[in-house]
């Protein structure tokens, strides 16, 4: 799918974040001269086409007193990584999860889930929680926790990009 000028003028105008308001829409679309309808009908085609993968809010952890942060690296089976990774996924103390390619003999990891708490105690009763789940398809893990924020942003379109 192809996205015309006023597609690209809601996504630079949104990449951002959407406003903090109870009609985030209707603000976009008036900052654009558009009608709220049509800006809430083009995100969502773009979303079922794939041109965007969701919208969701992107809280700052840290000021919401999650300090300690770790993402859990895993060496799960391939035969049941997706099923696992999805149920681990689903975990609420899990904020993203995805599967990768290992890079043998060095990274032996295919599974990661960042894990969010108050302190680093919690992050490590959350772990051993994956590892139950995980159980015998887990053949190694690791946890590699944040030191500092480098970036914390959203979609940034390049000038000039199609």
């Amino acid at each position: 799918m192809s996205i015309d000028q006023t597609d690209r003028r809601i996504l630079t105008a949104t990449e951002g974040g959407l406003p903090l308001s109870p009609t985030p829409y209707a603000e976009v679309a008036g900052w654009l001269d558009l009608d709220e309808v049509d800006v809430i009908a083009r995100l969502q085609r773009m979303q079922e086409s794939g041109v965007i993968r969701r919208i969701a809010i992107a809280p700052n952890h840290y000021a919401l007193g999650m300090v300690a942060n770790g993402m859990s690296v895993w060496d799960v089976d391939d035969t049941v990584s997706e099923t696992l990774g999805a149920q681990v996924g689903a975990l609420d103390f899990v904020s993203h999860c995805y599967l990768r390619p290992r890079a043998l003999p060095d990274w032996p990891y295919n599974l990661f889930a960042m894990i969010h708490g108050p302190d680093r105690e919690t992050v490590e009763a959350h772990r051993d929680e994956i590892k139950t789940l995980l159980g015998a398809a887990c053949r190694q893990s690791d946890i590699l926790y944040s030191t500092r924020i480098l970036k914390k942003t959203g979609m940034r379109l390049r000038k000039g990009a199609q």
